[in-house]
């Protein structure tokens, strides 16, 4: 993967996420792909999951939202992004991301994972 292929993959995520039902994903995930939603939560796993997951998640293909990536890193098989997602107009939801995506040779995703921050969000409870 290049960050050419990144950049790709995000916006095929975006426009996916923007097409009615779920069968875009099996353009941009593999089969067997594993979804995480969070550093410590469990993966959904498979593609009948993630559209499970996907279809709760989602307001709908028309959902109201702007969303740029920036991708970070590159090493071989995986790619790191900053996300930034505004929900709503005028935007009442807002969330910065960070993305970690490992590829299989197709480009489409194998393992995902995504460390979600919401603005006033303490990063840690040390004190």
């Amino acid at each position: 993967m290049d960050r050419k292929q990144v950049a790709d993959w995000i916006a095929a995520y975006e426009r996916a996420w923007r097409t009615p039902g779920t069968a875009a994903l099996a353009s941009i995930f593999t089969s067997d792909a594993s979804y995480r939603q969070g550093p410590y939560q469990e993966p959904v796993v498979g593609l009948p999951a993630i559209a499970r997951m996907w279809e709760s998640e989602r307001e709908g293909p028309d959902e109201v939202f702007e969303m740029t990536g920036e991708v970070v890193a590159v090493d071989g098989d995986t790619g790191v992004a900053r996300v930034h997602v505004r929900y709503g107009e005028p935007a009442d939801q807002e969330w910065r991301d960070l993305w970690i995506m490992r590829f299989a040779g197709d480009g489409r995703c194998t393992s995902f994972e995504e460390w979600p921050f919401k603005p006033g969000q303490r990063s840690t409870d040390a004190g």
